[in-house]
């Protein structure tokens, strides 16, 4: 067992899965972080990622475009998340009910339209395979170059995005709006910021992301819409946020490790590692509660996440 792991091909495969199944979490990552920046945490996550890959499914295996898919499935979420906003912010509903209550309608949405559409095939319909973008000079690299630089290109755009959030949030006048927004909107408001503006347009950015991580694995990672595809990343991915201290380039890098693990266990199992293939599966949510844990401690979150704002208070 240990010849096959220590192999070129082992390690090349490896990485080059991990980023993949990363992606989606750097996606829905990103935009939960935005969103609670705000002062807003959308539980929503769960459900509008699963209509997110619905709609972007259905887009794509009805044009042939895997990515005009994934600019549709995007839409859906941002749809989604306006409804968070009306609910949440115009009408200062508790953020959790608003957020569990959203998550779990997008997600029944999505099977209903599904079998709808599409009915109950016996062999899953599937998209165009999605081709990969090799950068030149870096995917010569040995070992790392195939692996890390022969990707599809929604990989190498999740990866920009935490860059351009970074940027936004902390460099430039509308990412200050953004955190004075989530840390006091009552001081926000006096410095003449327009705090109901900040929350949808944060809100409908986060849902626009997180759909998208939603849509890259059912166009891209597996070509198909399969009920429970999300498997629990919309809650790794509000984990990840904390873990991360609500910082982009630590939230990336929860991402990162999650993704790793995630493709390392799978390729123990198709190894024959003398374990339970139940134990090796739940490895990556493990490491995820243990990091969790121990990164709550240090996470500031934002002072007001959660709390209505009610200008005439």
């Amino acid at each position: 067992m240990w010849e096959s792991i220590l192999t070129e091909a082992f390690i090349v495969s490896l990485f080059a899965a991990a980023l993949r199944m990363a992606t989606p979490l750097i996606f829905c990552t990103a935009g939960e972080l935005i969103n609670e920046k705000s002062g807003v945490m959308n539980l929503g996550i769960e459900g509008i990622m699963c209509l997110g890959a619905f709609t972007a499914f259905c887009v794509a295996y009805f044009t042939g475009n895997i990515y005009l898919g994934m600019l549709a499935g995007g839409l859906a979420g941002s749809l989604a998340s306006l409804l968070v906003a009306v609910l949440s912010v115009s009408l200062g509903i508790d953020q959790v009910v608003v957020g569990l209550g959203t998550g779990f309608a997008a997600t029944g949405l999505s099977y209903f339209l599904y079998r709808l559409i599409l009915g109950t095939p016996m062999i899953p319909p599937t998209t165009p395979p999605a081709s990969l973008l090799s950068i030149p000079l870096l995917s010569g690299i040995p070992v790392l170059g195939p692996a890390l630089f022969q990707q599809n290109i929604m990989v190498y755009v999740s990866i920009a995005c935490m860059g351009v959030i970074a940027w936004i949030l902390y460099r430039t006048s509308w990412g200050l709006a953004v955190r004075t927004v989530g840390q006091n909107p009552a001081t926000a408001d006096t410095i003449g910021v327009n705090v109901v503006l900040v929350r949808y347009a944060s809100l409908l950015a986060g849902g626009f992301l997180i759909a998208l991580g939603g849509g890259f694995l059912s166009v891209i990672q597996s070509g198909m819409f399969v009920n429970g595809m999300i498997a629990g990343r919309g809650w790794i991915g509000i984990a990840l946020v904390v873990f991360g201290a609500y910082h982009p380039g630590r939230c990336l890098f929860g991402a990162l490790l999650f993704g790793f693990i995630d493709a390392l266990q799978l390729r123990l199992q198709s190894l024959g590692v003398p374990l339970p293939y139940q134990y090796l599966a739940m490895l990556p949510y493990l490491i995820t509660l243990i990091a969790l844990v121990k990164g709550s401690r240090s996470a500031n979150s934002p002072a007001a996440l959660k709390l209505p704002f009610r200008r005439e208070s």
